[in-house]
């Protein structure tokens, strides 16, 4: 992380808003099948576990537990789940009573397994408040395996007081800056915030479209003319000379030559015309409505071509040259994916894609070639010449030789040849241009299609690295305890003279958003705030944490005694927006909103109920809430009371505990 600066900044809660936001309907690392086992549901419960969700983690591994599954490991989690995050003294009456019910069920602990061994060591911490023995505590706790070692520092970093604490703080710590970055965070952590790709498409194939117009012509046209040299062919039969007959073929060969190289030239002629409108830039850009599909796409192609700038080529130059195929694109890729399930994020790979295609042939100086393909080949040029010479020559001698044998009937003859040659020509240039043009664009998508499930493929292949959602939260973890770290050192305080820590976390001022099925919201960025309770009173620490990048900085430092504390409440229903307030004597409410509508992107089979409960349990607001309104009721009188009470329970508890470990 970047090293912390401290500024005062003004309150509020302004923020820039969703960037982009993805649900990863796909993961099923939360979902309890309807007929799970007692098994499964433990294994879910760990999984809560693991994303820091301990009050859902509580519930599921109680429900095991009462459905007749316990193990070592199942007591070892347990414990966990009920301890997590918290110190001995916090904890209430019930929880005692759960705690004292838990070590009072287990019968011995006489085995060799890893999870057996972790479970004495919890239990050890349990009876080390009063012990000066730390070296034996923290050895047994160094000969456990990673996964049992890491579990418990995890969770239970701040559960003691005194010597033991601070040691175990500082293990802690060093796990959570050892595994901050692990795992190829930097390479990895912005994947989690991908929606799934939408799958290629290309624009159909637009059928051939020929008037009727255009097949009456050409078929009249044509009859009419065969019909017309037929007659000029018998007077010429009846003249008897055989000059006359030679031009007669002549121009027939001439006629066939000029519509064979005048279809193609034609073809060729009307696809490069098609392609250079792809260039020609709109007269007037029509924005699309805010907040809508096309709008979404408008913003990708606008980000990417000025992001993917050519090599030595001027930003302002490139965007204005590229203007029409940027709108030709744009247009396609709203076309064919203009749906209300397909999100633009979903397609930013596309946009990516083609933007890339486009540089790369413009640095290639390939982006115009279709003009070299579509060029009139000479031989083409050769064949229309000389064929029409060769109607010209040989129509003019037979035209002469006709009417001089029968003036009325071959002029009449001629006259109907030319305009229906004229007619017919016109007309099958368009009808087989079109269908030469249905099958070279078939060709073409053929090659879009191709490359696009290359592109598709390949992203494909990038994404199949995203962190899972329960190593986001280790490295959110990671961050907050590194974070809680740096604070107290900011204060010089030891973490023995912290009584307890709170967090409370929120989207940060302009963020993405990400969650897996029936998970909590995963932020790019967050607003953090961190209590630390003391003899002397609350340090209250205002953080920007840049999750995405791991750098944050410090925005605010509040220092004030228990009696300061006015009010403390949450403000909006559980399945909407909900707002923290605390209300300090002398000051203005510091306010953050904490969770955000549950009612967003539902999947099948969640609820939004469910979905806030997890949005809580997610944001610490439960653990806090419980923490400062005690000090808003009861100023630092809760802090004795709690002690106190924590002191009596133990009392109670290590009776049973020394029967298990001794």
């Amino acid at each position: 992380m970047t090293a912390p600066s401290m500024f005062n900044m003004a309150q509020g809660d302004a923020r820039v808003g969703v960037q982009a936001q993805t649900i990863h309907g796909d993961v099923y690392h939360y979902e309890l099948p309807p007929d799970a086992s007692p098994e499964q549901t433990f294994r879910i419960g760990v999984n809560h576990l693991d994303a820091r969700l301990p009050e859902r983690a509580r519930e599921l591994i109680e429900n095991a537990v009462a459905r007749g599954y316990e193990t070592d490991e199942v007591r070892f989690h347990r414990l966990l789940a009920l301890l997590s995050g918290r110190t001995l003294r916090q904890l209430s009456n019930e929880d005692f009573n759960q705690l004292s019910s838990i070590c009072g069920g287990i019968s011995r602990l006489d085995g060799n397994g890893e999870w057996t061994a972790g479970l004495k060591a919890v239990l050890r911490l349990l009876n080390s408040l009063k012990t000066t023995e730390t070296d034996v505590l923290l050895k047994e706790l160094d000969e456990l395996r990673p996964l049992q070692r890491g579990k418990i520092l995890d969770h239970l970093g701040v559960l003691l007081e005194g010597p033991l604490e601070d040691q175990l703080w500082h293990r802690s710590v060093e796990r959570a800056r050892a595994g901050q970055m692990a795992d190829d965070r930097a390479d990895r952590i912005w994947m989690f915030f991908q929606p799934a790709p939408a799958h290629p498409r290309v624009r159909p194939v637009q059928p051939a479209w020929i008037p009727v117009g255009d097949w009456l012509q050409a078929i009249i046209g044509t009859s009419a003319f065969l019909v017309a040299i037929a007659n000029i062919g018998i007077v010429l039969l009846q003249r008897g000379a055989l000059s006359p007959v030679l031009a007669y073929l002549v121009a027939a060969a001439g006629t066939a030559a000029f519509m064979v190289g005048g279809i193609d030239w034609h073809f060729r002629w009307q696809q490069r015309r098609s392609k250079d409108a792809e260039f020609v830039p709109p007269l007037q850009r029509a924005d699309a409505p805010d907040g809508g599909f096309a709008n979404g796409v408008d913003r990708l192609f606008d980000r990417y071509f000025a992001k993917y700038v050519p090599r030595g080529t001027d930003r302002a130059y490139w965007l204005t040259q590229t203007a029409g195929i940027r709108r030709h694109l744009r247009n396609e890729v709203v076309e064919i994916y203009r749906e209300q399930r397909i999100k633009p994020d979903a397609i930013a790979w596309l946009v990516r894609h083609l933007v890339g295609d486009v540089r790369q042939r413009w640095e290639t100086d390939t982006l115009t070639a279709y003009r070299g393909q579509f060029r009139t080949p000479l031989q083409t040029m050769a064949l229309m010449a000389a064929g029409l010479v060769a109607v010209i020559l040989g129509g003019l001698w037979v035209a002469a030789a006709a009417m001089a044998t029968a003036p009325l009937g071959a002029t009449v003859g001629v006259l109907v040849a030319i305009g229906a040659a004229v007619i017919s020509a016109r007309a099958w240039f368009r009808v087989t241009t079109e269908q030469r043009r249905v099958q070279a664009d078939k060709v073409e998508r053929e090659q879009q299609w191709a490359a696009r499930w290359a592109a598709f493929n390949r992203w494909q292949e990038k994404l199949s690295h995203k962190p899972s959602d329960a190593q986001m939260a280790f490295w959110l973890e990671c961050d907050r305890r590194i974070l809680v770290d740096e604070a107290m050192r900011q204060y010089q305080l030891k973490p023995s003279q912290v009584i307890a820590h709170a967090f409370i976390e929120a989207p940060g001022r302009a963020y993405k958003r990400a969650r897996v099925r029936k998970g909590p919201w995963r932020y790019s960025s967050y607003r953090l705030l961190l209590f630390l309770l003391t003899d002397d009173g609350v340090r209250q620490v205002n953080i920007d944490l840049d999750f995405q990048d791991c750098s944050f900085h410090f925005t605010q430092r509040l220092n004030y005694r228990f009696e300061a504390v006015a009010a403390v409440r949450i403000d909006g229903v559980a399945s909407q927006q909900q707002i923290f307030e605390l209300t300090l004597v002398n000051g203005a409410p510091i306010n953050v909103r904490v969770t955000e509508s549950g009612t967003e992107e539902i999947q099948p089979g969640e609820d939004p109920w469910s979905l806030s409960r997890v949005a809580l349990d997610a944001s610490g607001l439960l653990h806090t809430l419980n923490v400062m309104e005690g000090i808003a009721a009861e100023g630092k009188e809760w802090i004795r009371h709690q002690r106190r009470r924590a002191d009596e329970r133990l009392g109670e508890l290590t009776a049973t505990v020394n029967g298990l470990i001794n």
